[in-house]
C-alpha cells in the first residue's frame, strides 16, 4: 500500500458546484443564541431528575426554597 493512497482527514476539497453563499448555517441546541438569552441550563444529577421530572417541578421547588429563605430574613 502506498503512502499517498490514504488521504488525510483534513485534506479534502469542496466541489465547485456548491454555492456557499446560498447555504444557511444555523446554530442548534445549546449553541443557539436565542435559546440562551434569559435562560440558564442546568444539568441535574440522575436522582434529582427523578424527583423533579419537569421544568415546572424544579422551578416550584426552587421558588419554595427562595421564599423560605427571603421570609426567614425578615
Amino acid at each position: 500500500m502506498k503512502k499517498n493512497s490514504i488521504k488525510k482527514q483534513d485534506d479534502y476539497e469542496l466541489n465547485e458546484e456548491y454555492d456557499l453563499s446560498k447555504m444557511t448555517i444555523l446554530p442548534k441546541g445549546r449553541f443557539d443564541p436565542k435559546r440562551r438569552i434569559g435562560s440558564n441550563v442546568v444539568i441535574l444529577e440522575p436522582d434529582i431528575a427523578k424527583a423533579y421530572p419537569s421544568d415546572e417541578a424544579v422551578n416550584e421547588a426552587l421558588r419554595l426554597l427562595l421564599y423560605e429563605r427571603v421570609g426567614a430574613g425578615d
